[in-house]
């Protein structure tokens, strides 16, 4: 994997490339060799910040770890990194997936056979020609043979509520820094709202009345 190193107000030891690259590895079994990454190193006032993009194909990665020590920072954010390049990998084998088990089929027009190759019957009457009987065509779907079961994904409350107030801006900022994928808060003004990342990898505001 094509690797960049950025530091900002602080430096890169020999030790701090060893991690990133060991971390790196472990992102490229799961999203293939052909990813790019850039990692940015950096300080605010007492904490050390390390941020991780990961670029593949039509999909971009970003992680942040934030912590007393670089190296702290550092292995929190390959940890985000890692959970986020397997959740894309398992949503594209679940589109690989759904084509073939949703596949329907239809069969040709199925018509009745001929019982007599004869000349058209005669009405005893008035000795006038039957009408022929429309023909009718059937569609034959063919359906998964088993049902598809997905396991639910238990959240606790401590993950999913935040205890303190905070904007719209501040919760989308707080999701993508703690990876999640929920997040119910307040706003400033005793607003509820819930934020929900969706299966396409977008975030979706809910507002609770």
């Amino acid at each position: 994997m094509e690797v960049e190193f950025t530091a900002r107000q602080v430096k890169i030891t020999k030790a701090l490339r060893t991690q990133a690259a060991d971390g790196l590895e472990r992102i490229a079994r799961i999203l293939g060799k052909t990813a790019r990454a850039s990692i940015t190193f950096g300080a605010q006032r007492h904490l050390q910040l390390v941020e991780i993009t990961v670029q593949v194909r039509l999909q971009t990665i970003v992680a942040a770890g934030k912590a007393d020590t670089l190296d702290a920072a550092l292995h929190e954010a390959i940890n985000h990194a890692v959970n986020q390049a397997r959740r894309y990998r398992d949503k594209r084998l679940e589109r690989k997936r759904l084509p073939k088990e949703e596949k329907v089929l239809t069969a040709l027009p199925v018509s009745r056979p001929k019982a007599r190759a004869a000349e058209p019957a005669l009405d005893a009457a008035d000795q006038k020609p039957a009408k022929a009987k429309a023909r009718t065509s059937i569609a034959v779907h063919s359906f998964p043979n088993r049902a598809t079961v997905v396991e639910p994904h238990i959240l606790k409350s401590a993950e999913a509520i935040s205890l303190k107030p905070m904007t719209i801006e501040e919760a989308v900022k707080d999701t993508e820094f703690r990876d999640r994928d929920l997040l119910i808060f307040r706003n400033p003004s005793g607003e509820m709202y819930v934020l929900h990342r969706r299966r396409d990898g977008e975030m979706e505001l809910v507002e609770i009345s």
